[in-house]
C-alpha cells in the first residue's frame, strides 16, 4: 500500500453523498481500554503482578494458547452488519439485549424478527463508537458492501433493517457512503468473557502502534468490537479489504498474540496473503469450504517447496538465538515497501503463505519469503513468530570474495607486472 494518498481530515464528515470514507477513526491510541472488570489498572509492583497472574490465566500465557486447530471455527454467514457505539469498559454481557442499551437492544430484534426474510445471512456486531469523530455512536459499517450509514437512532432500526438489509436498498433518511482501505476488528468484550478482555485491548494498542509505524493510518481501521463467537480462541481478530482481485473479503484469524500483529498487517494487509496458522475461517465459507480452502493452499506451499520435509523446513531459522523483532521492525518494514517496479522485497512468496501449528507435535510454523538483492530475488526465512527478513541466499565463492581482497590481489599482480617490465628493462642495457 502507498502512502501517498491525500489525507483526510478525521474530524470532518463528507457532505458530498457521492464521497467516500476513510476508514474507522477509533480514540485516543495513547488510552487505556478497560479489562474484563471495566476498569484500568492500578500502577506499581502489584498491579504488574495482577497482570501477569491474569496473563497466565487468561492471557496469551495461559495453558490453552493454540491448543486447538483453527480452520473451519467461522459459522458460515454472507453480511457483517457492526453498529458503533459506546466502548467495551461500558459494554454489558449481551448488550444486545441490555435494557438501558436502547440502539444494540432494538436493532438486534429487528435482524432476528426479519433474518428469514433476507437474501443473505447477517451477522451483527457491536463496535466502539467514538462522538466527535468520523465514527460515532449510531453509524452502522456493512461489508462486504463496503458502505456506512451515519447516526441511526433506536427509532429507525425497524425502518433501517427493512429497507437496507431486508430489500437491499437504501436507509432514505441517511445515505450509503463508500468505504475505503482495511478494517480490523478485535474483540475485547471483557464482562463477556475474560480471555478477549485480557487479549484484546492488547491487541488494538500494539495494531495502532504498528499501523502508526508503517505509515497506514489512512490505509487500516482497527477498532474494538464486542463478542464475535469462539473466545477460547482469543486473541479473536476479522479483517475487511479487497483482496488481489479486488473482491472485498473477511478473515477471521484466532490465537493472535501481539508478536503476529506486524506479520498480519506486512502479509495480510499489505500483501493479500493468508497467515494460515492463525486463520480461523472467512466470510461467505461453510465450514468444510473453510477447511477445504486452506488445505488446498497448505499443498500448494508444499509443491513450492519441494515438498520438504517438517525437519527440514524446521531448519531454516535464524542463527541468532537473541533476535528481537521489534528491534529489526525497521529493517523489515525498509524492504517489505518495495520499490519502484512494485517488487516487494521482504514478503513472502506470492504463492505461499504459512502453515498450521500442529498441537500434538508442537511444530514451529515456517514462512517463505522472498528477498531482492543486486537485482536477484533470493530467498529467506521466518521461523515461528518471528517476522525476520533473511536476504541472500549461500553465496557462491565469488560472491563472498570481498571487495578490500579483490583490490589487494589486484595491486599485487600490478605490483609484480612492474617489477617483471623494469627487470627486462635492465636486462636489455
Amino acid at each position: 500500500m502507498g502512502n501517498n494518498r491525500q489525507r483526510h481530515d478525521p474530524l470532518s464528515s463528507p457532505t458530498n453523498p457521492s464521497s467516500t470514507s476513510s476508514p474507522v477513526s477509533v480514540s485516543d491510541p495513547n488510552s487505556l481500554i478497560g479489562s474484563a472488570s471495566g476498569s484500568f489498572k492500578n500502577q506499581g509492583f502489584l498491579s504488574d503482578l495482577n497482570a501477569n497472574i491474569s496473563d497466565a490465566e487468561f492471557g496469551f500465557s495461559c495453558p490453552e494458547f493454540r491448543h486447538t486447530q483453527l480452520a473451519g471455527t467461522v459459522d458460515f454467514y454472507e453480511r457483517h452488519v457492526f453498529l458503533c457505539y459506546k466502548n467495551p469498559q461500558v459494554w454489558p454481557p449481551r448488550i444486545e439485549s441490555a435494557e438501558f442499551d436502547r440502539l444494540p437492544r432494538l436493532l438486534s430484534a429487528a435482524v432476528m424478527t426479519r433474518k428469514g426474510d433476507m437474501k443473505k445471512n447477517t451477522h451483527l456486531t457491536i463496535c466502539e463508537g467514538c462522538d466527535g469523530t468520523e465514527t460515532s455512536n449510531g453509524d452502522v459499517l456493512i461489508f462486504p458492501d463496503m458502505v456506512r450509514y451515519r447516526r441511526l437512532t433506536h427509532f429507525d432500526a425497524d425502518t433501517f433493517v427493512e429497507e437496507v438489509l431486508v430489500k437491499n436498498g437504501e436507509w432514505q433518511p441517511g445515505y450509503p457512503e463508500a468505504l475505503k482501505g482495511s478494517y480490523v476488528f478485535v474483540c475485547c468484550h471483557g464482562s463477556r468473557d475474560r480471555r478477549c478482555g485480557e487479549c484484546g485491548p492488547t491487541l488494538v494498542s500494539r495494531f495502532r502502534d504498528e499501523i502508526r509505524f508503517l505509515g497506514l493510518e489512512n490505509e487500516v481501521s482497527v477498532s474494538p468490537c464486542s463478542h464475535i463467537g469462539g473466545h477460547k480462541y482469543a486473541g479473536n481478530v476479522i479483517i475487511f479489504g479487497s483482496n488481489t482481485n479486488g473482491e472485498v473479503t473477511g478473515h477471521w484469524y484466532g490465537y493472535v498474540s501481539p508478536e503476529d500483529v506486524f506479520l498480519l498487517l506486512q502479509q495480510h494487509i499489505s500483501n493479500g496473503k493468508i497467515v494460515d496458522e492463525l486463520w480461523r475461517g472467512q466470510m461467505g465459507l461453510s465450514k468444510e469450504e473453510q477447511k477445504l480452502s486452506q488445505q488446498r493452499r497448505l499443498r500448494l506451499i508444499s509443491k513450492t517447496n519441494g515438498h520438504k520435509s517438517k525437519e527440514e523446513s524446521a531448519r531454516i531459522e535464524t542463527n541468532d538465538p537473541n533476535f528481537d523483532l521489534y528491534s529489526s521492525r525497521v529493517e523489515v518494514a525498509a524492504c517489505c515497501r518495495g520499490d519502484k517496479e512494485g517488487y516487494s522485497s521482504c514478503c513472502q512468496n506470492p504463492e505461499l503463505s504459512g502453515t498450521v501449528i500442529d498441537s500434538d507435535t508442537n511444530d514451529i510454523p515456517i514462512f517463505v519469503v522472498t528477498a531482492k538483492s543486486n537485482g536477484k530475488p533470493t530467498s529467506g526465512s521466518i521461523s515461528g513468530d518471528v517476522s525476520f527478513c533473511e536476504v541472500g541466499s549461500m553465496p557462491t565463492w565469488f560472491e563472498s570474495w570481498e571487495r578490500e581482497d579483490t583490490y589487494a590481489v589486484a595491486a599485487v599482480i600490478c605490483a609484480t607486472m612492474c617489477v617483471a617490465i623494469a627487470y627486462s628493462c635492465y636486462k636489455q642495457l
